[in-house]
């Protein structure tokens, strides 16, 4: 991929989009490993038929750099309903889509389409992890404020080792 002047255009995702996010999250998952994270870098992107299964709900989301059929995805958020809140599973950013808003721009679009507050686990101390989701306005949330789906969504990350590195959930209000 090219770095895009252009404007990006946030849209809803179609099922030609799914192969490019699979390699958008490739690309953007080789960042862990300048921060010690290679396991995370490893790791396989979400599979066709799960990427399917939040497009036909209608919970996940593309940046591309146009609208014509060929651009191809330079982001991707997807999220499903937990608690009473849309919980982001997943937000990735090509690198060549990096520092030009798409992954805020992603959030609160995923925002304004449930019309609910915004919830997410994410590492503590990667910088385009909490301390980035904390300048969006997000909060960490006290064990005490966990709900019984982030608890779930926690219990989960925890089985696949993603507790080798700290871990929060964070939440954003309107």
């Amino acid at each position: 991929m090219n770095v895009i002047e252009t404007r990006p255009v946030i849209r809803a995702a179609l099922p030609r989009d799914l192969p490019g996010l699979r390699d958008v999250e490739r690309a953007a998952g080789e960042a862990f490993r300048a921060v010690g994270m290679g396991p995370i870098a490893d790791d396989e992107p979400p599979s066709l038929p799960e990427l399917a299964r939040y497009q036909e709900a209608g919970r996940a989301l593309v940046a591309c750099a146009g609208a014509a059929p060929g651009d191809a995805p330079l982001a991707y958020l997807l999220w499903e309903p937990v608690d009473g809140c849309a919980h982001i599973e997943q937000v990735s950013v090509h690198p060549d889509g990096a520092r030009r808003g798409l992954g805020r721009a992603l959030i609160e679009r995923a925002q304004q389409d449930s019309g609910l507050p915004v919830t997410l686990t994410t590492f503590a101390d990667v910088p385009w992890n909490a301390p980035y989701y904390a300048r969006l306005g997000f909060r960490v949330l006290d064990d005490a404020d966990l709900t019984r789906g982030l608890r779930e969504i926690r219990r989960r990350e925890a089985e696949l080792g993603l507790d080798r590195w700290e871990r929060v959930c964070m939440r954003r209000d309107g």
